[in-house]
């Protein structure tokens, strides 16, 4: 069984996996950690974090028995890519806009 490599937005938009980015981003955390945040089983965490990890918003270091997840910036990239495509779509848009006003002002 091969796994499904999930793009950015369909790794958050999952609540879950939302909310542990949340938690990451204040901390590092282990999956024990994780688990006690949640109201699933710790298989249904492992399971969540295995997507963060695949599409890298974050990284896992074993450290003795525990694993510890840390926010990491790779996954974070394509969201920017795309907002930043969006901001300067919008921000053409009001230029132009402006533009007209001021050129009506000046009539």
């Amino acid at each position: 069984m091969s796994t499904q490599t999930l793009d950015a937005f369909q790794v958050i938009a999952d609540p879950s996996r939302r909310q542990m980015l949340m938690l990451l981003s204040k901390n590092s955390m282990t999956i024990n950690s994780l688990v006690e945040n949640f109201d699933m089983s710790r298989p249904a965490v492992s399971k969540h974090v295995k997507v963060l990890y695949n599409a890298g918003f974050i990284s896992i270091t074993d450290i003795g028995r525990e694993r510890h997840c840390v926010l990491k910036q790779d996954g974070f990239n394509e969201l920017q890519e795309f907002i930043n495509y969006f901001d300067k779509f919008w921000l053409k848009k009001l230029q132009k806009l402006k533009n007209i006003l001021d050129n009506k002002l000046k009539k």
